[in-house]
């Protein structure tokens, strides 16, 4: 075999893709941005300081990771924990936790998952969803209730909504 030959040979094989390698062997997803996840965070942490709360705010991405955290001054140490610990819980389960806090109360069918490590189920987390994927999720904690939690997340959701639809 010439010097010319294998030099061809070897770039063809190069080239050529992964044998039994398939489109349907990979999955495509999106994620937001990281300046999308800051402003996220800031419309919902403005919503709950105009509302007179000092809460955290956390934004994680679709796998629970955080991507942003923000804290009043005057909110609870307990708070950016918890609000990262509620956006999680919301992505895992593709649910806002206020409707997990009811469904998994003592004496319902899914209270057990109430016990797993890493997870609240307590209202203030809320999945951000756009183009029919999860895309991240938001977490609030510090308000005096979970229902105003869930209220500041849903207002920064609103505020960055037409940046959602894809």
């Amino acid at each position: 075999m010439n010097k010319t030959a294998w030099i061809l040979g070897a770039a063809l094989l190069a080239a050529a893709p992964a044998a039994g390698a398939r489109e349907a062997d990979f999955i495509t997803f999106r994620v937001l941005a990281p300046p999308l996840a800051l402003e996220l965070a800031q419309a919902a942490l403005k919503s709950c300081h105009d509302r007179g709360f000092q809460v955290a705010v956390a934004v994680v991405d679709r796998f629970g990771v955080p991507q942003v955290v923000l804290r009043d001054a005057l909110a609870g140490p307990h708070t950016p924990e918890t609000a990262i610990a509620k956006a999680r819980t919301s992505v895992s389960f593709r649910a806002a936790t206020e409707e997990l806090s009811a469904a998994t109360q003592a004496g319902q069918l899914n209270s057990a998952i109430r016990h797993i490590q890493g997870y609240i189920f307590l209202g203030g987390g809320v999945p951000v969803e756009g183009g029919g994927s999860i895309l991240g999720g938001i977490g609030i904690s510090g308000a005096p209730g979970g229902a105003e939690d869930d209220a500041c997340a849903r207002a920064g959701l609103q505020a960055i909504e037409d940046r959602l639809m894809m």
